[in-house]
């Protein structure tokens, strides 16, 4: 069983930062693709960035080129980090896991001022 929970949401004012954390239970997230999704009200969820084990990454659309994720496999740990953040960012945001098996943290609410 491999535990996630997700930390850094809050509220920031459009055209802010933040920086969301992942921390992974367990002795294999080197072996892990990790990913961060996000939910809105009345929404599907949806793809945020993916980071694969070699560290190949790719991003939705909506996100390329203000969102970065990276991953430090000696913390266990998984980034996303969020620029120039709009309103339309506003969502709970979720870690995944995928060892073979899907993963899923509880989430952590982001919310964009406008």
């Amino acid at each position: 069983q491999v535990q996630l929970v997700e930390s850094g949401g809050g509220l920031v004012q459009a055209g802010g930062s933040l920086r969301l954390s992942c921390v992974a239970s367990g002795s294999s997230f080197r072996f892990a693709t990790m990913g961060w999704y996000r939910q809105a009200p009345g929404k599907q969820r949806e793809v945020v960035a993916r980071i694969t084990s070699g560290g190949s990454t790719n991003y939705g659309d909506s996100v390329k080129d203000r969102f970065t994720i990276s991953r430090d496999n000696a913390k266990n740990t998984v980034y996303l980090q969020m620029n120039s953040l709009k309103f339309e960012d506003t969502a709970v945001y979720f870690c995944n896991a995928v060892f073979g098996f899907d993963f899923w943290g509880q989430g952590t609410q982001v919310t964009v001022s406008s």
